[in-house]
């Protein structure tokens, strides 16, 4: 099976550092740590699966969302020719991604 590589955008990699902080300040660093962990985990699963969720070329031709939790929206890019799975976008708690894309 082909594997892809997965990448994060420094864009991406801040709202995963800022969601951090979120949880820190409302819960703890550890449940901070545990959700955030838990996010890029999930996002590395794509290197097998990396057509998942569901396709939103109305926002971005090529992009695609999938949810974590319900409440975390990840938005990416699968490239087949290089393939590689760039992560875009983590959207906590409702934000509109659509308008933030």
């Amino acid at each position: 099976m082909k594997q892809y590589a997965v990448v994060f955008t420094p864009e991406a990699e801040e709202q995963l550092a800022e969601l951090y902080h979120y949880i820190a300040e409302k819960s703890s660093a550890d449940t901070a740590l545990s959700y955030t962990k838990a996010i890029v985990d999930y996002c590395a699963s794509m290197k097998n699966f990396p057509h998942r969720g569901t396709q939103r070329s109305d926002i971005r031709p090529g992009l695609r969302t999938t949810h974590y939790k319900k409440n975390t929206v990840i938005a990416f890019f699968a490239d087949d020719a290089t393939d590689i799975v760039t992560i875009v976008g983590v959207f906590y708690g409702g934000r509109n991604f659509a308008t933030m894309l």
